[in-house]
């Protein structure tokens, strides 16, 4: 039911109120210069109500209310305790406050209380107390704080489009940090045999170098791996959406020296594990296995190398092998071309021989 009530303020001038009350639901009002304007509002409102489109769910529910929901429906998610981590700074930052309270200036505001505060630290532990104590805690950077806002905008869509419990995401009114120009690390021709035979003592290591090299798969896609989706007949590995980053199915290349030590291994496989990687952590690798891969890369003398840049080397030379970026993108699984293009770097010799060509096909390449 919708009431009217007429005011006149201290300088004259009149305005009217329009309240609407419905059973069940919160009450709302707002103030208009016409009476007209109030009674078409009131009008829509209350038919909005009645036909359950009114989106009164803001002042009824609570942000933990949400979160938990958004958190129980990606149980499934690859980044469930990225996701579980992220939930639980907004959670402490909003509270049991109504969905309506969550606005773009509190956003703001914690987003860049985030910017502003330590995370984890920036040295490894050492083991020796004294030194341990000693270590410096970093910041959080611009683009982790994104992630952080990221999982606050995919909660509150949830809350728009599934629940109906908000009419509007206020994330989308909150600018997001400054994100990094993008890492670009590969191996050049001088360290991927150096790597390689620094890996060789270690037959698992090896195997997942190899793999990583030369299907371009992440870490977890490689780790996780299992012997049904491997097809030797057909040469590929199928990645079902149950194992990828974004949920796409995709199949990876399996050829060359992968290939050869895939099949020797399966000769071998435990019949009672499917895994083709034994034991296997959440992480997607165990502390032994990292322990050979850091003493590989002191072993081959190669600084400022994680694993994940062995996809960046795979992106970098199928590139230069004239591979096309839709290509690229289909072996890696991204679904914008924007992303081939930053994995993509060319070594600058093949710049240089690129230029050569060029240089030839104009007539302009000087004298031999």
């Amino acid at each position: 039911m919708a009431t009217f009530e007429k005011r006149i303020s201290g300088d004259g001038k009149t305005t009217y109120r329009a309240k609407v009350r419905l059973k069940g639901l919160p009450s709302e009002s707002a103030t208009f210069a016409r009476l007209t304007d109030a009674r078409e509002w009131a009008q829509r409102i209350e038919s909005d109500m009645k036909a359950g489109r009114y989106f009164g769910g803001a002042k009824l529910h609570t942000f933990k209310e949400l979160a938990d929901e958004y958190e129980k429906a990606s149980g499934d998610l690859l980044s469930i305790d990225d996701l579980k981590r992220h939930l639980a700074a907004w959670r402490e930052e909003f509270g049991r406050d109504l969905l309506s309270e969550v606005t773009p200036e509190r956003i703001k505001r914690a987003r860049d209380k985030l910017l502003a505060g330590e995370t984890r630290y920036t040295e490894r532990a050492t083991g020796d107390p004294k030194k341990d104590a000693q270590r410096q805690k970093g910041k959080r950077t611009g683009p982790t704080v994104n992630r952080y806002v990221a999982t606050l905008s995919a909660c509150l869509t949830y809350g728009v489009k599934q629940l109906g419990w908000i009419e509007r995401n206020p994330v989308e009114r909150v600018p997001k940090s400054k994100e990094n120009p993008g890492r670009v690390r590969f191996l050049n021709e001088e360290e991927l045999p150096r790597l390689l035979d620094a890996c060789r003592p270690w037959p698992d290591l090896y195997l997942a170098v190899v793999l990583s090299l030369t299907t371009g798969g992440r870490q977890g896609e490689i780790m996780g791996l299992r012997w049904p989706q491997i097809d030797f007949a057909r040469r590929v590995i199928t990645l079902n959406q149950g194992t990828t980053k974004n949920k796409d199915a995709r199949a990876l290349p399996l050829s060359g020296e992968a290939f050869e030590l895939l099949q020797e291994r399966s000769k071998v496989r435990s019949l009672k594990d499917d895994r083709v990687f034994l034991p296997v952590t959440a992480k997607g690798i165990n502390r032994g296995f990292r322990e050979a891969w850091l003493r590989a890369l002191k072993a081959a003398n190669i600084e400022g190398f994680r694993w994940h840049d062995l996809r960046h080397t795979a992106a970098s030379y199928l590139a230069m092998s004239g591979v096309s970026l839709v290509e690229i993108a289909k072996i890696l699984g991204h679904r914008t071309l924007a992303m081939v293009a930053r994995y993509a770097h060319l070594d600058p010799a093949h710049v240089v021989a690129v230029g050569d060509k060029l240089a030839a096909r104009l007539s302009l390449g000087g004298k031999k």
